[in-house]
């Protein structure tokens, strides 16, 4: 309990906790994303995340062993989110269109079932892939730090930061202000009526897919960068807890995905101030189950149709 009056505990929890919760906002949006349009939970997005993380990895890999990281490592960290977001957005595509797009007038569940099996699935490809073992991401950049007040930051953390807030903001005004945008608003709120007006409502929907995926690689690249280790089994946590963050803010609005990630996060690193660290998984479920209980809908409690 003294840990959490002392200034630097605090600022440091604060810190880890908005790196957390940008990371989990960037998943959640591909829930929030994929539910607006659909009124359905890619429980296999997780997995999409999962792929993306070693998409980088495969990418790292390649530019440390041919030389090309130690002469540019700038550009092959950029080069790897490029490949993770790529990994993630082609699998995210093939799943709307194999497991998804034939269940889309089958009862709800049917998608729902499809999916935990597309994630199961895909944990156990990459089980194969990678014979079960950790892999250690490339290290090409020394971590270094910069001091705020009475404590240091990792500029990790703040370029994880200020990524994740750039894509959150691109994506919105994305939604927003572009043709494609105003149409995945269109096909949200009727699918049938926007068919009419002549929008491809399978593009539509695979786009949104593509765009939700691409975040979540990005992610994906992100967490093995900063946290090193991944495995096969590294998107169902993460992905459970970004379904709650997309709940907590209120599942089918942006803006609420984008909140619900930080406040998520932050509660996670904030709770392990008055409570032992193994306990942070019951902070966030504990959240889910008091917005669940007391505001169904979410803290904004809209759908993106609702801003057509």
């Amino acid at each position: 309990m003294s840990h959490f009056f002392s200034l630097d505990i605090l600022i440091d929890q604060v810190v880890n906790g908005l790196t957390i919760g940008g990371i989990y906002a960037l998943i959640a949006l591909g829930y929030t994303l994929v539910y607006g349009i659909l009124f359905m939970i890619n429980f296999a997005h997780g997995e999409i995340y999962m792929f993306g993380s070693f998409g980088g990895f495969a990418a790292l890999t390649y530019f440390v062993n041919s030389g090309f990281a130690g002469r540019h490592p700038a550009l092959s960290i950029a080069a790897a989110f490029i490949v993770g977001m790529i990994v993630s957005s082609i699998l995210g595509a093939i799943l709307e269109r194999i497991a998804y797009r034939p269940l889309r007038d089958a009862p709800r569940l049917s998608p729902l079932i499809s999916a935990i099996g597309a994630s199961i699935f895909l944990q156990n490809v990459m089980m194969l892939v990678i014979k079960a073992r950790m892999q250690i991401y490339p290290d090409i950049i020394e971590e270094r730090f910069i001091d705020i007040g009475p404590t240091s930051v990792s500029y990790f953390q703040i370029f994880i930061i200020l990524a994740s807030l750039l894509l959150m903001v691109g994506l919105y005004f994305f939604i927003q202000r572009t043709k494609t945008g105003k149409a995945m608003r269109a096909v949200a709120e009727s699918k049938e009526a926007a068919a009419l007006m002549g929008i491809d409502v399978d593009r539509i929907i695979m786009v949104t897919f593509i765009i939700g995926s691409a975040l979540a690689g990005a992610a994906g690249v992100m967490v093995g960068i900063y946290y090193t280790q991944i495995n096969h089994m590294m998107g169902f946590i993460p992905g459970i807890k970004a379904f709650t963050a997309a709940v907590v803010g209120g599942i089918g609005n942006v803006v609420g995905a984008m909140f619900g990630g930080y406040f998520l996060g932050l509660a996670e690193a904030l709770g392990v101030l008055v409570m032992p660290s193994e306990y942070k998984d019951v902070i966030a479920f504990s959240l889910l189950v008091l917005v669940l209980i007391f505001k169904p809908r979410g803290i904004f409690g809209e759908v993106v149709s609702d801003r057509v």
